[in-house]
């Protein structure tokens, strides 16, 4: 992830094609110990290709996984909102009292 955080600041950069070189010159500036055989892999999966082309085919991949388990934990959460309602407003009487007393109109009570 590093040196493709690297290549994408390269490109934001103004740098429309980087180097290895360049990527381990980005990664050594911040102390990062470069891996030479990750770095010439990265190089040469995104060789021909430019950063838009790159997203919009993860885009295409992402849209293939699914995500159906998600709708389950959303039921449960909304069952269980009336008890958090409940215990928000009595924080925020707790917390109204508390600052009252703080600005010393508690202090004649």
């Amino acid at each position: 992830m590093k040196y493709l955080a690297a290549y994408l600041l390269l490109v934001a950069g103004g740098n429309a094609a980087p180097t290895a070189e360049d990527i381990k010159s980005v990664l050594g500036s911040v102390g990062v110990e470069v891996e030479a055989d990750r770095v010439s892999s990265l190089i040469k999966a995104l060789e021909g290709k430019t950063v838009q082309e790159v997203i919009e085919e993860g885009k295409e991949k992402l849209a293939s996984v699914p995500t159906g388990g998600a709708a389950a934990a959303g039921g449960a959460a909304a069952g269980g909102a009336g008890a958090a309602e409940e215990a928000a407003e009595e924080a925020k009487e707790e917390e109204k009292e508390e600052s009252d007393e703080d600005m010393g109109f508690g202090l004649f009570d």
